[in-house]
């Protein structure tokens, strides 16, 4: 997984709907109200209101998830976080939020009733951990 990226949005929590209309844009990388509101009305099982898209691109534009620019006589959306850096910033904010409310204890107890692949990975993350304070160490 990447390192935490400098740029965070203000509010990583998102709705379902927020989530799908995200991954569009990244799949597309810039996107107009109408290229988002034609890729969901593809499924002849959706209905979803043009101005309903136009909300949650609004909302997800004051979250900070994306930035809103007119191109020619459309406006368009833009990511300002990749795919990748927002699982590394949701994995983060989950971690945080498992260690604020775990005890030692509890985090062990965990830990040991993982199985071998998943003690694996602890491993991996104990000697990347290392490497770390090793190189933060080093003047």
């Amino acid at each position: 997984m990447a390192p935490l990226p400098e740029y965070r949005p203000k509010k990583l929590s998102l709705g379902s709907l927020e989530t799908e209309i995200l991954e569009i844009i990244w799949e597309l990388g810039t996107a107009t109200v109408k290229q988002i509101h034609d890729r969901i009305l593809a499924d002849p099982e959706r209905e979803l209101a043009y101005a309903s898209v136009t909300t949650v691109l609004n909302r997800l534009t004051q979250k900070g998830w994306l930035k809103c620019f007119k191109q020619n006589r459309a406006f368009s959306w833009q990511p300002l976080v990749s795919r990748e850096q927002a699982k590394t910033l949701q994995a983060y904010e989950q971690l945080q939020q498992f260690l604020a409310i775990s005890n030692p204890d509890m985090v062990a107890s965990f830990a040991e009733s993982l199985d071998t692949a998943s003690l694996e990975q602890l491993d991996a993350i104990a000697t990347r951990l290392q490497a770390i304070r090793r190189q933060r160490e080093k003047p």
